[in-house]
């Protein structure tokens, strides 16, 4: 996809932006666990997680649920959207990543209720995932899926980048080239997530899933896990 064809709207940058009080600042994604045993310790090595796990992992799972989500909401099918919701954080690989998935989505529920969004206010839609309620916060702001997809993966790919430069992996030059290269990536995901089939939606992020599940047991953590 041209990244010229997002026409992202600035009410959605603005759900994109590092200020937006969802706590995922707290959160590493198994990064952490990664640079304290080596996996990840300078530039390039970050790039490879990253944006790896964004082309494998992210587009297939959380970029194919989130146009599911997107159109369900667009086109008022709750029902849909709920199932598709609950199946999304079933797919969490490990109890970590499905702990900041759902605390990130109550704390951006709790924001679009206080800023009047209508569907936050129906408690018959109770967002279990992040991408499930970026996708209501994306809809009301106007944004089609494919904008909407890359509003999400940006804001991953700035926290993962921002987590990397308070773990002293990068500095922040290093952090805003990889930054600068994110947009094409992020095109790429969206074709790969557009093109996933139903029954092929999944992932499998082995490094990543480990990861996250040993942080918690690791003896000095920057992160919450």
């Amino acid at each position: 996809m041209d990244q010229t064809e997002m026409n992202i709207p600035l009410a959605l940058v603005r759900l994109t932006s590092s200020l937006l009080p969802v706590g995922a600042f707290a959160y590493s994604r198994g990064l952490e666990h990664a640079a304290n045993v080596g996996w990840v310790t300078d530039a390039q090595d970050l790039r490879s997680w990253l944006f790896g796990t964004l082309q494998h992992s992210y587009a297939s799972l959380d970029g194919a649920m989130f146009l599911r989500l997107m159109a369900a909401a667009q086109e008022c099918r709750w029902q849909d959207f709920q199932r598709d919701d609950v199946l999304l954080c079933a797919a969490r690989e490990s109890r970590e990543l499905q702990q900041e998935d759902m605390r990130m989505a109550e704390a951006l529920m709790d924001l679009l209720r206080e800023m009047g969004v209508a569907a936050a206010q129906d408690q018959s839609v109770p967002c279990k995932t992040f991408p499930a309620a970026f996708a209501l916060a994306a809809h009301d702001a106007g944004a089609s899926a494919s904008a909407g997809l890359a509003g999400l993966m940006w804001s991953l790919c700035e926290a993962q980048v921002a987590a990397a430069i308070r773990l002293g992996i990068i500095g922040q030059t290093d952090g805003q080239k990889i930054l600068a290269d994110a947009p094409s990536e992020i095109s790429r995901a969206l074709v790969l997530a557009e093109e996933t089939p139903a029954d092929e939606i999944g992932n499998l992020s082995f490094l990543q899933a480990v990861g996250s599940a040993l942080h918690e047991r690791q003896y000095s953590r920057l992160f919450r896990s």
